[in-house]
């Protein structure tokens, strides 16, 4: 049960921007029938995250992998669940997203450019400051947008999951 209750989304901005979220998401989520309560803060974290997940040239693959991962890392089922539908629709394999939950990732479930991206992902999240080994590592992966757009997406569901988490929000909840 979330800590606060869910936002009332028939009245004002808060109605308006669901509307708009409805519209470009097809429903309103448990994370932004919250994040409702403030309808600033839910309208540019909406722009933010459609950006991260739908205008950005991230393969949506690695963009899933790291999504799933933090989710793990992080403790937030209510994001592990939303995002494993589309980890598995953007190509992964049903068996790297259970090796995601382990605290040691099998090498033998990814290839090294994934491996290097786990790497780059677990520094981010467990410990903020990212060793130069781990960003040498990844750094001949990606072209410097991709790069600046994987740390983005890292940066961008460590936020969400702490939110999540904070106020406890799960798919579960009613509202």
């Amino acid at each position: 049960m979330a800590r606060i209750d869910y936002a009332d989304l028939s009245r004002g901005e808060a109605a308006a921007l669901a509307d708009r979220i409805v519209a470009e998401r097809g429903s309103v989520l448990h994370l932004y029938q919250m994040l409702l309560h403030s309808p600033p803060a839910a309208e540019g974290w909406l722009n933010y995250l459609t950006a991260i997940r739908h205008r950005c040239a991230l393969d949506g693959a690695i963009r899933e992998l790291v999504i799933m991962r933090i989710a793990h890392l992080n403790r937030a089922p209510y994001e592990a669940d939303q995002h494993a539908p589309i980890a598995l629709r953007e190509g992964l394999r049903q068996d790297q997203l259970d090796a995601l939950a382990l605290d040691e990732i099998p090498a033998d479930r990814f290839d090294a450019r994934e491996r290097a991206v786990l790497a780059y992902a677990d520094a981010m999240t467990r410990a903020v400051q990212v060793p130069d080994a781990v960003f040498q590592a990844i750094r001949g992966h990606f072209p410097d947008r991709e790069l600046v757009e994987l740390t983005a997406t890292v940066a961008a569901y460590n936020m969400v999951s702490r939110f999540l988490e904070a106020l406890q929000v799960h798919s579960d909840d009613q509202r």
